[in-house]
């Protein structure tokens, strides 16, 4: 399934355009569905600071939460990756923040996580254990584990998801991710599969793939709660 092509079309939405998969099957999971726009009738004010719209105050429409404001309380236009849009778009205050904070996962961190790391990787409750690499696929639907053998995780197949930790880390401070732990279902499987992955020689660069994944989570759970 991993190796199905996923391929991009241009479309145009009230938002603005946008680069979305042919099949919307294979879309990315930290995607978000464009909201539906508060219909005109219904906000003859501001609802930021309730400044009454008129022809000179005209309303613009938040593309993230798809509430309507006036342009004083609408006026940013930030890149929003989640919804596949080609140029920035307008979104109000509270969005546009929110917004701009996702940018550091799509900057770095989505960087880290495809370029991979290795760990010690013990399926269910087996005694054995491999070194592989895991990464996360182009299209960013599955984890790769390459070793002598190659499975995969589909993101959307996770049902939990834990980082554990080494104590603390150098000279004091917060821990550090040293592992993670997660349930899944394997792909034509209803059975919860056990995956468990622990840091192999280099621990830095794993600790950094691990704290990615944890923001990576944090984006995939508000996609399946929209």
């Amino acid at each position: 399934m991993s190796s199905v092509p996923d391929g991009k079309k241009l479309v145009r939405s009230p938002s603005g355009l946008r680069m979305v998969p042919e099949t919307g099957a294979f879309s990315s999971p930290f995607s978000l569905d464009e909201p539906q726009w508060v219909p005109d009738k219904e906000c003859p004010r501001c609802m930021q600071c309730d400044t009454k719209f008129d022809f000179i105050r005209r309303k613009h429409h938040c593309r993230r939460c798809g509430r309507c404001f006036c342009d004083k309380c609408c006026s940013k236009k930030v890149v929003l990756p989640r919804m596949c849009f080609v140029d920035p778009v307008r979104q109000c205050a509270e969005c546009s923040l929110v917004s701009q904070k996702e940018m550091e996962f799509y900057d770095k961190q989505l960087k880290v996580l495809l370029a991979g790391g290795t760990f010690i990787v013990t399926l269910g409750t087996s005694e054995k254990s491999e070194t592989m690499t895991c990464r996360l696929s182009n299209n960013h639907r599955y984890l790769f584990l390459d070793g002598e053998s190659h499975f995969e995780v589909e993101l959307s197949r996770i049902s939990s998801m834990q980082i554990l930790t080494d104590g603390t880390s150098p000279g004091g401070g917060t821990s550090r991710a040293s592992g993670m732990l997660l349930h899944y279902k394997p792909m034509s499987s209803q059975d919860v599969q056990q995956l468990r992955m622990e840091a192999a020689e280099d621990k830095k660069v794993a600790s950094l793939w691990l704290a990615a994944m944890h923001k990576a989570a944090k984006l995939l759970y508000e996609s399946r709660d929209q």
